[in-house]
């Protein structure tokens, strides 16, 4: 069993993610071995809220060139999760 902190890296802060907050959903960077249930399960514990509908998506890392000696880096690849929460719940992390 995973900590609840090990499972949640990070919020997204972008603005698709504040115009997805009008709608209920945020958006974190997760661990990317964690599942929907332990990400389900994380957000709870650590927000207190009902969770309703849990997605995920992995994202490949950019190849970068370096301009100083001409080779090639690869940024890392990312796993996101977009977290639906019930009606009347809000997480204030991402309030202002």
């Amino acid at each position: 069993m995973k900590d609840p902190r090990d499972v949640l890296i990070a919020p997204v802060i972008s603005e698709k993610t504040y115009a997805l907050l009008e709608q209920n959903v945020y958006v974190f960077k997760v661990h990317p071995s964690a599942s929907k249930p332990e990400i389900r399960k994380a957000v709870e514990e650590i927000f207190e809220v009902t969770v309703t509908n849990v997605n995920t998506l992995n994202r490949k890392g950019k190849y970068r060139r370096n301009r100083r000696n001409n080779t090639l880096g690869k940024r890392a690849d990312t796993k996101r999760a977009i977290v639906t929460l019930a009606e009347g719940d809000s997480i204030e992390i991402f309030e202002t």
